[in-house]
């Protein structure tokens, strides 16, 4: 099965190394455990496999070496921007379980619209999770996707050492740690304990609950947000009603 590996989100004048896809098309729907062996064998943090139904539409799944996912903000970039190079178009329209999301795509330069994640409450941190990451939290809030976690500086989220197998010890599936950025808006690290990969590197879905928190905090509606991850993030984005465009630069890699 042939694959191109596609890493979103990159900053090669930063040394942002963004977060590497794999993308599979096929001429119909694969089944489950086909997916899921493709990507354990392909062993990229997620491989998006995509196919054009009887409609004519892009469908996508997302699949990480050991289970599926549910949304994947840059996997689908990475899915778009396949696509857009194959049927030389600019913009594609992918839909998914949840929804779709266009991405658009011009050079090495790409764009992605997706739906807001709003905050739904204000919860307190787990015992595990405060000794598990290490650092002050100052407000924590349950969302539709992942928790969202913030603290107090950029240095302390750069600093942060997980302790995964204290995280483990809280049934949260995942958490996007941020901070008010030195030099940009916003910082943060998206960590899954329960899972293989444990930190992702520049993740769109966390992307898409951060940029509404932060809009709202800081009073802007263009941001400039780096993940602070071993392989660094950076994304341009932007607050449309209830839609969050992300812009960045990539790289295919293969």
């Amino acid at each position: 099965m042939n694959s191109t590996i596609i890493a979103v989100f990159t900053a090669p004048e930063l040394g942002f190394k963004g977060n590497p896809a794999a993308v599979v098309f096929s001429s119909s729907a694969l089944k489950d455990q086909v997916m899921q062996a493709e990507a354990a064998k392909i062993g990229m943090p997620a491989t998006s496999f995509v196919f054009q139904d009887n409609a004519g539409d892009y469908q996508v799944r997302w699949f990480a070496p050991d289970e599926e996912i549910d949304l994947c903000g840059h996997g689908a970039a990475a899915a778009g921007i396949f696509l857009a190079n194959k049927a030389k178009e600019q913009e594609i329209k992918l839909y998914h379980n949840g929804g779709s999301i266009v991405v658009k795509h011009e050079g090495d330069q790409f764009s992605m619209r997706l739906k807001a994640i709003p905050t739904l409450e204000r919860v307190q941190p787990p015992a595990a999770i405060l000794k598990g990451l290490g650092l002050p939290i100052l407000e924590m809030y349950r969302t539709a996707n992942k928790h969202l976690i913030v603290t107090d500086s950029e240095e302390a989220l750069a600093a942060m050492k997980p302790d995964y197998a204290q995280l483990r010890q809280s049934e949260i599936f995942g958490y996007a740690v941020t901070a008010k950025g030195d030099q940009v808006d916003f910082v943060s690290r998206t960590l899954v304990p329960h899972v293989q990969q444990l930190e992702d590197q520049a993740t769109g879905s966390s992307h898409a609950l951060l940029v509404p928190y932060w809009s709202a905090r800081l009073n802007k509606t263009n941001l400039l947000a780096h993940q602070l991850s071993p392989r660094g993030g950076r994304f341009f984005a932007e607050i449309n009603g209830d839609e969050v465009v992300l812009s960045g630069t990539f790289e295919i890699e293969k």
